[in-house]
């Protein structure tokens, strides 16, 4: 990347990104994924979820020991040991598109993906067929829920109108063949996190209805309540109730940066 390139990118980066955070580090996460959201103009996009992901995470990709849980996620081995935005994983074949998750965190126990959502949910979108790659007999004998979502979305694409549920089950895949083929991941708990937002209002002051956050809450039970049992643990949060976490919990850097948050992103 010429030096140009790089310098306007780094301005669009800090544009977006509270005060302190690593811009170049965050910058070289997003160019070197697929579909690089700082090019494409997404990044700064007062919608932007990968803004909200950046600017949440980005403390913690040098100082990955200083992230704190979220809710209901003491369990999975902390203080975390590696931190990365926009990290791919590989599904058991070549070729095709893989999953990119927008933070991967890995634990002494658990390797954690996180998939971050704000105004996504609320927006109309097409459905999203999945290839049959996804009906390969590679996912192992615990994956049931997810295998179940795959087969309803196939069946009925209007299951789900508010929860990217063909996302969730690439994600979920993804992370099942990273903890069984990848040395560095193998024997590490595979946990999909879907981390979401709940804003009252888009940028130009439409208010977001409360049936449709309702109905993405109720989407994010379903296919809670289906994939329970599964190899890869389903987890989903809202970023208020992470903040909220961070902000009473032990994590001097947390507790800080999440009243920062909280104020930038209204949450």
């Amino acid at each position: 990347m010429q030096l140009d390139q790089v310098q306007s990118d780094d301005d669009v980066v800090a544009k977006a990104l509270l005060p302190g955070l690593p811009i170049a580090l965050i910058r070289e996460c997003y160019a070197a994924s697929p579909g690089n959201e700082i090019i494409s103009g997404k990044f700064s996009s007062p919608e932007s979820s990968a803004a909200l992901a950046a600017n949440t995470f980005g403390p913690f990709l040098m100082r990955p020991t200083e992230l704190q849980p979220p809710p209901g996620g003491e369990a999975w081995g902390w203080p975390a040991t590696s931190v990365r935005l926009e990290a791919t994983l590989r599904f058991p074949w070549s070729g095709g598109r893989h999953p990119c998750l927008d933070v991967l965190v890995e634990t002494g126990v658990a390797l954690i993906g996180i998939e971050s959502k704000r105004y996504e949910p609320f927006r109309p979108k097409p459905a999203a067929p999945l290839s049959g790659a996804y009906w390969r007999p590679v996912w192992g004998d615990a994956m049931a829920g997810y295998e179940r979502i795959r087969d309803g979305l196939r069946e009925d694409s209007s299951v789900f109108t508010r929860l990217d549920a063909a996302q969730l089950v690439k994600h979920a895949f993804g992370l099942r063949t990273a903890a069984h083929r990848e040395e560095r991941f193998l024997g590490k708990l595979p946990v999909l996190l879907y981390l979401y937002a709940e804003p009252e209002r888009w940028p130009d002051g439409r208010p977001v209805p409360e049936s449709e956050i309702e109905a993405h809450r109720t989407e994010i039970r379903n296919l809670a309540e289906t994939v329970t049992g599964d190899e890869v643990i389903f987890h989903a949060c809202s970023y208020r109730d992470l903040l909220s976490a961070w902000s009473s919990g032990p994590g001097a850097v947390a507790r800080a940066h999440a009243a920062a948050i909280a104020t930038q992103f209204l949450l």
